[in-house]
């Protein structure tokens, strides 16, 4: 499946992460008013913040650099002191940002997950605050959408319950919402109705909302405030960022309704696939912006299939056991759909 010279890229569905920020992104950044963060504060940021905190009904709210940081500050704030964080097994959290749990002084373990979501009755028995248990429950961790899970979504009656079982322990809860807009626009519910569902919440405006950098963190006004101590320990005070929180404004303001474009072209995307060959993916339809596709048994399958596809110019992340990920945003068309396409249906006939 090689092919002799690399053409531009064409399509890049490596993530949504490569979202570059719109010209009203631009414009609002060029114009922001600014101050020092550490000091007086900048008055971009506390727009952004209070803004963050009105649409989902929390307190109040953080900006941090990147959605890793608000949740190990989120970690920090609510674990004060030794013990287990409770995270999916599959979860973002515990699989690409446990080397946090070295900073925490906490131990993070697995739980079953079905489609993405916790195992109640899992939770339920792993759940252990006794202080002579050997490592007392600290934190629960849920994760909306869920991107190994192929951006699955809970509801909210699936997160409160969830919330109730941790909550009948005296343990709070955290959640990673790094996608929370694309599990909120599936859902067709406003993005408050699952903040209300967890005592804090972490989001991502740097993925399908397009803004260039930043996390939002939410919860309760005396937890942001411990937060807010935790983001300038760990080096994350930004001194004029309303530069880039003017653009975290423009996101909440106008990026958030678009997000069901994107979710339309992975089903156009999934469906062409199942096409073109029905074992790559599932009958089930993406939920949101992530399509899953098992083009082998192995990794080495999958990452011969993301090089052949880069040669054709179309960028897609391999995974462990012949699995590709897929992920639609703002600069992915119909076209783009139907040029991706174009090149599984060539590199399959290649492979026959």
């Amino acid at each position: 499946m090689s092919l002799a010279k690399t053409p531009p890229v064409l399509v890049d569905l490596r993530s949504d992460t490569v979202t570059l920020p719109t010209p009203a992104m631009r414009e609002r950044m060029a114009s922001a008013p600014l101050g020092d963060d550490g000091l007086e504060g900048d008055p971009t940021v506390r727009a952004l913040e209070e803004s963050t905190a009105s649409l989902l009904g929390k307190p109040a709210a953080l900006f941090v650099a990147s959605g890793t940081m608000g949740n190990l500050v989120a970690v920090l704030a609510h674990a004060r002191g030794p013990g287990e964080v409770l995270a999916g097994a599959a979860s973002h959290l515990l699989n690409s940002e446990r080397g946090g749990a070295a900073l925490a002084g906490l131990h993070y373990r697995g739980l079953p997950e079905h489609a993405g979501r916790l195992d109640a009755a899992a939770l339920d028995e792993a759940i252990d605050v006794r202080s002579s248990a050997r490592c007392p429950t600290a934190l629960v961790v849920m994760e909306n959408s869920h991107n190994a899970a192929g951006g699955t979504v809970s509801t909210a009656q699936e997160m409160a319950a969830i919330h109730a079982i941790a909550n009948r322990h005296g343990v709070p809860v955290h959640t990673d919402g790094a996608r929370l807009f694309n599990a909120a626009v599936a859902l067709g519910v406003p993005a408050a109705a699952l903040a209300a569902a967890t005592d804090s919440l972490t989001f991502c405006l740097s993925k399908g909302l397009s803004a260039p950098v930043g996390s939002m963190l939410v919860g309760p006004t005396a937890f942001i405030e411990r937060a807010r101590g935790i983001r300038r320990m760990l080096g994350g005070t930004l001194r004029q960022a309303g530069v880039i929180a003017a653009a975290g404004l423009v996101a909440l303001e106008g990026m958030t309704e678009r997000l069901v474009e994107d979710h339309r072209r992975a089903q156009a995307l999934h469906a062409g696939l199942r096409a073109l060959d029905a074992s790559w993916c599932g009958p089930e339809l993406p939920q949101t912006n992530i399509v899953r596709v098992r083009v082998g048994s192995s990794s080495d399958e999958g990452r011969r299939w993301e090089a052949a596809l880069a040669a054709q110019g179309v960028l897609v992340r391999a995974g462990s056991g012949g699995w590709l990920r897929l992920v639609t945003h703002r600069h992915i068309d119909d076209s783009a759909i139907a040029t991706a396409l174009a090149a599984f249906a060539q590199l399959s006939r290649a492979a026959r």
